[in-house]
């Protein structure tokens, strides 16, 4: 019997009203800072994984997922390619070359990466192909000097197709007339979109206009696609042991690692700035809990004459102090959860009602707010609420066991 009366105990005071409004206020004021801090941690997590699927989706659909080349070029490209396609974790093959250039049209400049693909074999490892606003990668024809922009590139620039645009390189060609950059003009034959960052900075020409421009006799080496997108570097670890050192390899984690791990690092920021939330709700149990004890100190005197020991009056703060922390979790959670599963359709609701875009896909390159609820990341931001709420508890619950009967009782 008297191990429960710590528990029951402390459920009484969890419930029960206080002679001081204040020791309410503080009371309920932790509690609603808990779910409030649960909450935000939860939807603002569901909104970071949510922005960190989309990218990788969409810009995982158009970058090859490796890459594997040889100095200067790859001759014998062919015979690789073949070899590299009877492996089950490669699904497609195919070769290219890129560079940097200035891309300028009238008084419009913009930097751009230049690939240049073989439009019959660059289907199977990108979904540029795919994503054609105007033309076809077809039209890119060897010779004719034919270039595919994004989307958001084509705007800055202001080019249609049929207009001529120049790319300066950033080499130098020696003349007897002087020293001039070497630059060469390029009809835009067509515009994709895929709603990634791809859109504003990468251009693609024909693979054969591309040898000539960068003045290489073969292609730089072979775009690849993997079977699992997320073993890519397991599987060009294995294909380097396999081949050899005579091959250079890479893969998207590589070429593409500092955007994924730039999310990775604002959600790690976010998430510890928004974990100072659960933190002073924390401290406010810590308060709340200081005035109670202070408050009940002629009660804890009774209960320590009746029997009870300082641990168990130490339970007695504790199961408090815990209780209003897992009332504001669980408050918190089941609020955070239903808003991180519903909350894209909210902001649309809001969107139509009040006719204003909190996105606009020509910067973000989303039209909607994505959110990704992963159940690991509730787990760990309610465990850690319930951590620091069980810290908050000890300090005024050993206050409490230090109270001596007849010291409390002498005014009574």
């Amino acid at each position: 019997m008297l191990k429960i009366i710590p528990l029951a105990i402390g459920l009484r005071y969890i419930r029960a009203k206080r002679r001081n409004q204040f020791i309410s206020f503080v009371s309920g004021f932790s509690l609603l800072g808990m779910a409030l801090g649960v909450m935000a941690l939860i939807v603002v997590m569901s909104v970071m994984n949510g922005f960190d699927r989309e990218m990788k989706q969409r810009l995982l659909r158009v970058i090859p997922h490796g890459f594997v080349t040889q100095e200067p070029s790859m001759k014998n490209w062919p015979v690789l390619r073949e070899q590299l396609l009877s492996n089950t974790d490669i699904l497609a093959a195919a070769p290219f070359v890129e560079g940097f250039a200035l891309a300028g049209f009238q008084s419009q400049v913009q930097g751009v990466q230049v690939s240049g693909v073989d439009p019959e074999l660059q289907g199977g490892v990108s979904a540029v192909v795919d994503n054609m606003l105007v033309g076809e990668l077809a039209d890119l024809q060897a010779g004719q000097f034919g270039i595919v922009l994004g989307a958001v590139l084509a705007r800055q620039l202001r080019v249609i197709t049929g207009d001529k645009l120049t790319l300066t390189l950033p080499e130098i060609s020696i003349t007897p007339a002087g020293v001039y950059p070497r630059v060469k003009r390029f009809t835009v034959v067509g515009v994709f979109e895929v709603n990634a960052p791809v859109d504003q900075e990468l251009a693609l020409i024909h693979i054969r206009d591309a040898e000539k421009l960068y003045r290489i006799q073969a292609p730089m080496g072979l775009q690849l696609k993997f079977s699992d997108i997320y073993e890519a570097g397991a599987i060009t670890s294995r294909l380097r042991q396999t081949l050899g050192d005579d091959y250079q390899w890479r893969d998207w984690s590589q070429t593409q690692g500092s955007l994924f791990q730039a999310v990775k690092m604002e959600k790690v920021v976010i998430g510890v700035l928004l974990s100072i939330i659960i933190a002073v709700a924390a401290f406010n149990i810590v308060s709340s809990l200081v005035l109670m004890v202070a408050d009940k100190r002629s009660d804890i005197a009774v209960l320590r004459t009746l029997g009870l020991n300082a641990r168990q009056i130490m339970g007695i703060f504790i199961v408090q102090g815990c209780g209003v922390g897992v009332i504001g979790t669980a408050v918190g959670a089941i609020s955070g959860i239903l808003l991180a599963l519903y909350i894209s359709p909210i902001v649309a609701f809001f969107e139509s009602l009040t006719g204003r875009q909190v996105f606009d896909a020509n910067i973000y390159f989303i039209s909607h707010l994505p959110s990704h609820l992963q159940w690991s990341d509730v787990g760990m931001i309610c465990s850690l609420a319930l951590l620091l709420s069980l810290l908050a508890t000890l300090y005024p619950a050993w206050r409490a066991a230090r109270i001596q009967p007849a010291e409390a009782l002498r005014y009574e």
